[in-house]
């Protein structure tokens, strides 16, 4: 019920603040009242060993591309524990719609090496086909959806995929990860608007790492986060830190909850901090000090969970070592194979568009293949397993 006034009262935000929910200290010990999620020991060392893979993963590629041997590439490292956090506390039939920084997700759901080098490298096994660029995953029998490069544009389509989850009714959501810079795009309001007017299963995830490429936080907006947006649409709320992944876990177990049983969507800000550069393509060190990084490299999300892992007995020093051995070696050889390994065929590059290839695709594709053989040097080996059938005879209207 409407309360009234009768002097003009002006407010800006600052009445409230939003509090950060979490579990673990950086020492990996439990904060004074805090209770541990209800997760097992299986279950617990599922998430750390998907974090630890994906750190491994991300260091071992990012090599490779500064070899020269990948194009590009993009780290999760950092932000670990809030994107393992937060699909260990998913069904596994849940749809995931990513950014590009949640591989995480695909290893806890079990992607394996050799998939996300087939996708790396773009080769014959690639569920694309080479049509993306690298770190673009999908995977339709892990529910993650393919990524899609522009900004936020996942996060409508989450609302929508989540009405027909809810039409459906066999009691699944989706949750949508994005960063903070995606917030400040026109799809992120008009994704919550639709969500909370048609109130549907969807858990918005937000990756709050402080900087959208090169732009700090501070000079994206002025309020308090992204966390309170999400009382513009009457919707439910909560901030996590997103270095403690049994907060991240707990949070989403409690928003899944939310989501599915009282079909309401619900916005997570995750408070974390992107220890890598943006990119391949970036330096972070011209936009940010070494003091800065140095100081959240002291709450290590990986660090933060392998100490209580520890103090249960779940973990070891020498299961540490032996993992991180083991999977550079899985990573390093997968990687020499992937590589090898050749391009999709090129009649592939008209297919999955049309039911039928249509005559104005297949002469394109057929003056592509004239210009090949033209020119077979300038194109990748594999490129020249052409159809024989094709004439190599210059047509008349040269080769475009």
């Amino acid at each position: 019920m409407t309360q009234f006034v009768h002097q003009p009262t002006f407010m800006t935000g600052d009445e409230f603040s939003i509090d950060t929910f979490s579990v673990l200290s950086p020492e990996g010990e439990l904060h004074e009242g805090a209770d541990e999620p209800a997760l097992s020991r299986d279950h617990a060392r599922r998430l750390y060993q998907a974090m630890l893979a994906t750190r491994i993963l991300d260091e071992r590629m990012m090599a490779a591309q500064r070899q020269g041997r990948l194009s590009f590439y993009m780290q999760c490292t950092g932000e670990e524990a809030a994107v393992v956090g937060a699909t260990a506390a998913l069904d596994d039939a849940d749809m995931i719609m990513a950014q590009y920084r949640e591989q995480g997700a695909l290893m806890y759901r079990g992607f394996s090496i050799d998939e996300f080098m087939n996708q790396l490298f773009g080769n014959e096994l690639d569920y694309g086909k080479g049509r993306q660029m690298p770190i673009h995953y999908g995977s339709r029998k892990l529910h993650y959806m393919t990524i899609s490069s522009p900004l936020a544009t996942q996060i409508p389509q989450a609302t929508g995929y989540a009405y027909g989850q809810k039409l459906a009714g066999e009691g699944h959501c989706t949750l949508t990860f994005f960063g903070e810079g995606a917030a400040s795009e026109g799809d992120f309001h008009a994704a919550l608007n639709m969500a909370s007017v048609h109130q549907v299963p969807v858990i918005f995830f937000c990756r709050n790492n402080g900087y959208a490429i090169s732009t700090p936080a501070t000079e994206q907006f002025a309020a308090d986060g992204i966390a309170p947006r999400a009382f513009g649409y009457h919707m439910h709320v909560i901030r996590v830190d997103g270095n403690d992944a049994l907060a991240v876990f707990e949070a989403t177990r409690q928003a899944r909850k939310i989501a599915v049983e009282q079909h309401q969507p619900v916005l997570i800000e995750a408070m974390s901090y992107r220890l890598a550069a943006h990119s391949s393509s970036d330096d972070p060190s011209g936009y940010r000090a070494k003091s800065e990084e140095e100081a959240w490299r002291v709450k290590d999300p990986l660090l933060r969970m392998q100490r209580w892992l520890v103090s249960k007995g779940w973990w070891s020093d020498d299961e540490e070592a032996r993992q991180q051995e083991s999977l550079r070696r899985e990573v390093l050889d997968t990687m020499k194979r992937a590589e090898k390994r050749p391009p999709p065929p090129l009649d592939s590059l008209i297919t999955d568009v049309y039911a039928d290839v249509t005559p104005a695709l297949q002469r394109q594709l057929d003056q592509l293949k004239r210009h090949i053989r033209r020119y077979p040097d300038a194109y990748p080996r594999g490129a020249q397993s052409l159809d024989p059938s094709v004439s190599t005879a210059h047509d008349a209207q040269g080769d475009a």
